[in-house]
């Protein structure tokens, strides 16, 4: 059995050019992505009235999750902490915003700036200490701190509302 990526190697190490290239071209992770995106924008409940949100994508890689927010007329920013990902989606020309940036060192954006947010496969790698400073627990809390300040209230709310239900 495979070892989950998060055990091998911090994130920005782990996903370097090759392993980058490799997870965005595999047809089924492709198909994974697209269906957990797919699946995360249906839980963020955004109203139905046909205005475009602008959604912060975290852990955005190549941009696979990007391009159903694409696909479904919304605008979005991603954030990423290898630049071997962010390279790919610059490369395949997304529409999105892509940031180099480590989420557990808070999101760096203005407060309210986001309608809403989603990350596939990104928020397990807090839960590392990859580095001697690292505190899982305390990552966790400013990723989450600042992930909250920077929605709308709307935004906000449902942010509240999942959380509540998990």
């Amino acid at each position: 059995m495979a070892r989950r990526p998060e055990h091998s190697a911090p994130p920005e190490i782990f996903y370097n050019d090759d392993e980058a290239k490799k997870y965005s071209t595999n047809t089924r992770i492709i198909e994974i992505q697209v269906e957990m995106a797919e699946r995360a924008l249906e839980l963020l409940a955004l109203p139905d009235d046909d205005e475009s949100r602008l959604i912060l994508d975290i852990g955005c890689g190549s941009g696979l999750s990007g391009s159903v927010l694409e696909d479904s007329e919304h605008m979005w920013i991603g954030i990423d902490i290898s630049k071997s990902m962010l390279d790919i989606a610059v490369e395949r020309e997304v529409a999105g915003d892509v940031i180099l940036g480590d989420m557990g060192e808070g999101m760096p954006f203005k407060p309210g700036t986001f309608d809403g947010a989603i990350s596939i496969s990104a928020l397990q790698w807090l839960c590392n200490a990859d580095k001697s400073y690292h505190n899982p627990h305390k990552r966790l809390l400013k990723f989450f701190t600042t992930l909250f300040s920077c929605l709308t209230q709307q935004g906000s709310s449902r942010l509240n509302y999942l959380t509540q239900r998990a």
